[in-house]
């Protein structure tokens, strides 16, 4: 019997045994004993269909499955299909020499790290282990997450920037078209060298189970990532970024040396274009932000707004407040608010994060020396998209 007979013997036996239900019930709606027991067996004749019912389907499906082939013909032309193996230092060998380098003056003799030589002796780190870095010093530096990044390979990157835009006119009937084009400059990305020495213990080093890459970015990202907001913020250009406050224009004057006014925060705001202010954030340091915690409007409402959840940013006037240790504190002709899009502040990350392992440097102190250094730049591409209050 195959399964559609199964299931019409059910639905016979079904509408039976509902037959039977309203034919026998009295008055009470209740079943004799008698009935009940005749009742059940017509039930359990349904449940017994069911269960043969899917018997059959697994069998039908283990048929079809059986009978299916075993291989598919090939119906077209072979092709390679080998994967491309990573080169360079993307490759597993390049990372397994680097580290094997890093934790031993003799793993330097691999020749696969020729890839990776830089032009004062140092090794290149691995690709993945770059992007780690650039990750980790993303975590440790409050505004690099915001700022525009970019790789660059080598030389000077320029970016051509619209320093004045050119404007529609009413004309005339058979007037002239009056001459008002866009006026361009340029902004030229260079790479100012970072480094630090990063000390490790020959134990360590020795120590299989020492996790040598998550300390060395952990640690590579604090020190780079601290020297990097600064440069960002106050650098002066001179073998360093050009920060920030040195490009930024003035769009408020405190009126006094050593305070600010709820006022001077809502005019500060407005000194911003209203393009500028939909991704725009508030810089300061802490102290400044315990000053402007304190200040009210006009109806004595607090213009600082905290966090409603953990994760989220505090705002001011709406907008997202970052703190910097490296933002001035209020003082004379200090600056120690900043509000803009911080995304027109490029930064241009040469490629390549070098070590050089130093053996013999500190070995009287049982240590092993690496000198780290990254090359960057940065730049305010537009001032106008950032705007700083300067006290009196």
């Amino acid at each position: 019997m195959n399964v559609n007979e199964l299931r019409t013997n059910r639905a016979k036996a079904w509408e039976a045994a509902k037959n039977f239900l309203d034919s026998h019930r009295n008055e009470n709606g209740m079943l004799s004993a008698e009935d009940t027991k005749t009742y059940e067996e017509m039930e359990a004749k349904i449940v017994n269909l069911g269960k043969e019912i899917e018997r059959q389907e697994r069998m039908d499906a283990m048929e079809r499955e059986m009978a299916m082939p075993v291989n598919t013909p090939i119906t077209t032309k072979p092709e390679n299909t080998k994967m491309d193996e990573k080169k360079g230092r993307a490759s597993d060998a390049y990372k397994k020499a680097f580290w094997g380098a890093i934790r031993s003056k003799y793993g330097t003799a691999s020749n696969v790290l020729s890839e990776g030589v830089d032009s004062e002796g140092g090794y290149l780190v691995p690709d993945e282990f770059e992007r780690t870095l650039v990750q980790a010093l993303e975590g440790e530096n409050t505004l690099r997450s915001r700022l525009h990044v970019i790789t660059t390979s080598s030389g000077t990157h320029k970016i051509p920037v619209v320093a004045s835009k050119g404007e529609a006119s009413w004309i005339d009937e058979n007037g002239a078209y009056p001459e008002d084009d866009d006026t361009f400059s340029q902004v030229s990305i260079d790479a100012h060298k970072l480094g630090t020495i990063i000390k490790v213990s020959e134990e360590l080093l020795n120590d299989s189970a020492f996790d040598l890459e998550s300390y060395f970015s952990a640690e590579f990202a604090r020190r780079i990532g601290a020297k990097e907001e600064e440069a960002f913020i106050t650098g002066n250009g001179s073998s360093k970024p050009t920060g920030i406050l040195e490009s930024a224009e003035v769009g408020v004057t405190a009126a006094s040396a050593t305070a600010i006014t709820a006022d001077e925060i809502i005019d500060l705001f407005y000194s911003l274009k209203a393009p500028y202010r939909k991704n725009a954030v508030w810089v300061v340091n802490d102290s400044t932000i315990k000053a402007i915690r304190k200040l009210k409007d006009g109806n004595g409402q607090y213009i600082w707004q905290p966090a409603l959840k953990d994760g989220d940013f505090d705002t001011l006037l709406g907008r997202p407040v970052l703190t910097s240790a490296y933002m001035p504190e209020i003082g004379a002709k200090a600056k120690p608010v900043m509000f803009g899009d911080l995304s027109f502040y490029w930064v241009g990350d040469r490629q390549g994060v070098t070590f050089k392992r130093l053996n013999e440097r500190y070995a009287d102190m049982g240590q092993v020396g690496f000198l780290t250094s990254k090359r960057l730049d940065g730049k305010l591409t537009l001032p106008e998209a950032i705007k700083v209050l300067q006290m009196k």
